[in-house]
């Protein structure tokens, strides 16, 4: 499983680097989305995969006995995912804006933020 888990995660930051370089900014949203996932997977690869009994303490414990899913991981996974949401939400409203603003989401062609005036206005 664990091997497994490995490619998947060479996999996805193969697939990530590739769509950062393409010139579409769409793509490069989706890039940011698959290297994201990669780094979510890869802590929780870290953090042992673990086919034991949840991290709880039995009443008259005073501590785990092995072996148990370490929670740390898990946690700063589901911290990621929602940073990562909200990273991906802001980029998607600015591609749309950026969009709105240059009629293109090519990055070659994006060359000036500067709006051209409509045909027959005048520059103030």
């Amino acid at each position: 499983m664990t091997v497994l888990l490995a490619v998947v995660i060479g996999l996805l930051y193969t697939l990530g680097f590739y769509m950062l370089l393409r010139r579409s900014i769409v793509k490069l949203i989706i890039g940011l989305g698959l290297l994201g996932h990669a780094v979510n997977l890869l802590v929780f690869l870290a953090g042992r995969l673990t086919a034991g009994v949840p991290p709880v303490v039995p009443l008259g414990e005073s501590a785990l006995s092995a072996p148990y899913a370490d929670p740390i991981p898990q946690a700063l996974i589901l911290t990621a995912i929602v940073i990562g949401f909200g990273v991906q939400a802001f980029a998607v409203v600015l591609i749309k804006r950026t969009y709105e603003v240059l009629g293109t989401d090519d990055l070659n062609q994006m060359v000036s933020t500067d709006r051209e005036p409509p045909p027959g206005e005048d520059e103030e």
